[in-house]
């Protein structure tokens, strides 16, 4: 016995739900068009004191996403309505704490080159848990991560942004919750 398999949908079909979905999201529609909407390198240190302080320098990349249109806002209201998404990683360099983050991105302009971003979303980790006499004790793998920055555009594409980042568990799980404080810079390329 032979099963047929009759054609529902054509791919003229999915095209053209395909284009219907990205424009409600406000994601590009054709595959020539850009995915991404800016990288960002640049490093960062901790700035806590005490036994929580974390040694070194920390390599940092970041990819940002618009799919909710955030370029194409117009005012400080609109803005705020349509944050980015990003990605990106923190890298321990003397044996401290890699970080793997995700999350929303708000930016307001104040004009053509100056504006203020912040941030919300979760990070991995592979720093202590607990016990840790030199440097923080983290209390879980999963930590909640924010950031506020203030950046300076030098045109359409490049821009420089200095940074301070924070990650903790909000006492959400059990352990300790010393967290993790960083401050860096990172330089921009808007594509």
């Amino acid at each position: 016995m032979a099963i047929r398999f009759r054609k529902i949908v054509r791919p003229s079909s999915i095209a053209f739900l395909t284009a219907i979905v990205a424009n409600v999201a406000g994601m590009p529609a054709h595959a020539g068009e850009q995915i991404f909407d800016e990288l960002r390198f640049g490093a960062s240190a901790s700035v806590q004191g005490g036994h929580e302080h974390e040694d070194g320098i920390f390599p940092e990349a970041t990819v940002f996403f618009d799919p909710f249109g955030q370029d194409a806002a117009i005012g400080w209201k609109q803005q705020l309505a349509r944050p980015r998404v990003n990605i990106g990683t923190s890298i321990g360099t003397s044996g401290e704490a890699t970080q793997v983050f995700a999350g929303l991105s708000w930016t307001v302009n104040f004009n053509e080159k100056l504006f203020a971003e912040a941030g919300f979303g979760g990070l991995w980790h592979n720093g202590e848990l607990e016990g840790n006499t030199d440097g923080p004790n983290l209390g879980c793998r999963f930590l909640f991560r924010e950031y506020l920055g203030a950046g300076y555009r030098f045109d359409q594409h490049w821009n420089v942004i200095a940074q301070l980042a924070h990650a903790s568990h909000a006492n959400l799980c059990d352990g300790p919750n010393n967290g993790m404080t960083r401050a860096g810079i990172q330089i921009g390329y808007k594509f």
